[in-house]
């Protein structure tokens, strides 16, 4: 039988990493504390306490662009496979707005196919530029991050705010924490950014910046990140 996935684990494994490389042995000692044994057996308060504790500790230590950077390189990732026609129309054209539109086109093929939302709700959601695509102004991207899938219909159709922040983030530390009104360093969430970053970087074979602007982890409504492109993108 195949052993099911453990988040927790994982992602501590890919912290511990990036904190080695970045960083050293010493303040990765420091940061993870207490994380070392973490599992999707832990209780789920413990791993959000951590997670609060080692972002203040990682924020103590290191610069704000040290820790953006170790934590986007924890991120999830958007399957490669799913990137190669655009990162070939973007080698043999350099029309990053073409290759824009084929990426939300591919999005709008998502949620019709595997989520199945509704034409009406799929215009709403574009509109809102909710999704992996964003919206392009100039040369950035603003992407507001769309609902976990098994929760974006129930999302588009509810109408408390707060039920809305709470099934919003598809990282189950950040649902249980907005749920139970716990504060995270938002620091945390570039790691969800870094999802965004390793989109626009494997497309462009280029490095991208990213930027949270806005986090139901800090109160907001929404999570918001802006790709930040290359100047002759």
């Amino acid at each position: 039988m195949t052993e099911a996935f453990d988040f927790d684990r994982a992602w501590m494994e890919k912290f511990r990493t990036y904190l080695d490389e970045t960083v050293g042995e010493e303040i990765r000692e420091v940061v993870i504390l207490g994380g070392e044994n973490l599992s999707a057996e832990s209780s789920r308060l413990e791993v959000i306490e951590w997670t609060r504790q080692a972002m203040e500790r990682l924020d103590s230590l290191v610069d704000e662009r040290t820790s953006s950077s170790i934590l986007s390189a924890c991120a999830c990732q958007y399957p490669k496979a799913n990137l190669q026609e655009m990162k070939s129309v973007y080698a043999a054209t350099k029309d990053i707005d073409r290759v824009h539109a084929m990426f939300q086109d591919q999005f709008a093929s998502f949620l019709r196919n595997t989520v199945g939302v509704s034409e009406k709700m799929l215009a709403e959601i574009v509109d809102r530029g909710l999704g992996s695509a964003g919206i392009k102004q100039g040369n950035t991207i603003i992407s507001t991050k769309i609902p976990k899938s098994g929760y974006l219909i129930e999302y588009m159709n509810e109408t408390d705010p707060e039920i809305r922040r709470q099934i919003y983030c598809h990282c189950p530390r950040v649902r249980e924490a907005v749920k139970d009104n716990l504060m995270i360093s938002t620091t945390y969430c570039y790691c969800g950014a870094g999802f965004y970053k390793g989109i626009w970087e494997e497309i462009l074979q280029r490095p991208v910046e990213v930027e949270v602007l806005e986090s139901v982890l800090s109160g907001g409504d929404v999570c918001k990140i802006v790709i930040h492109l290359p100047d002759d993108a």
